[in-house]
């Protein structure tokens, strides 16, 4: 009888816990949701009225960005692996160019049955970008409900960590998506995913 009380209470615990932690990570996803919407808010204010938009010249012409809703899954603590004997990548940009950078690591992760080993770049041109990270995709959506030349996700360096976060509701459309007076590189063979994400921005209008 002790045994069975015990078994119950044991249950009764596990139960409670768990309903604990549904109800927090229910409050985390929509914090995490009203922070992606906030932010995707600030990028077309960005757009409409900044000097630096691609739609500066004429601001009239601008229409709000299109997006996934955000999705959590898409999130990713991807394992971060240093390349030792870095080489120099060289990647055509959507107007016929090239543009070179250095390899930094790639980022490897699981999702949808898959397991993906992404490359990313480091800036090597001289001028305020040199030394940031460069890291551009392409997927199953692209040229189809995405932009046909990639998308692009901002990544910062965190010295020794074996980590990176690679949140692609936060994926953005180069600005050569909205203006053909850009030259945007285009992203590099490895970062050719074979399913589709879908998160971040979607095509332009």
């Amino acid at each position: 009888m002790k045994s069975k009380n015990v078994i119950f209470l044991i249950a009764s615990v596990v139960v409670v816990i768990s309903v604990i932690y549904s109800f927090r990570g229910g409050s985390d996803d929509a914090a995490y949701v009203e922070e992606i919407n906030k932010e995707r808010e600030e990028k077309d204010r960005f757009m409409r009225t900044s000097k630096d938009s691609p739609f500066a010249k004429n601001p009239e012409d601008f229409k709000e960005l299109v997006y996934y809703p955000p999705d959590p899954k898409y999130k990713i603590i991807a394992d971060l692996n240093p390349i030792e004997n870095k080489k120099t990548v060289t990647l055509a940009t959507n107007d016929g160019k090239e543009e070179n950078y250095l390899e930094y690591a790639y980022a490897e992760f699981d999702l949808d049955g898959f397991h993906h080993r992404l490359l990313i770049l480091e800036v090597i041109d001289m001028g305020p970008f040199r030394g940031k990270l460069f890291f551009a995709f392409g997927d199953e959506t692209s040229a189809e409900e995405t932009y046909g030349a990639g998308r692009y996700l901002d990544l910062a360096k965190v010295p020794g960590s074996s980590t990176i976060t690679l949140d692609f509701n936060k994926s953005y459309n180069p600005y050569c998506a909205y203006n053909n007076n850009y030259s945007c590189p285009l992203p590099p063979s490895e970062n050719l995913l074979r399913i589709p994400i879908r998160a971040g921005e979607k095509t332009y209008h």
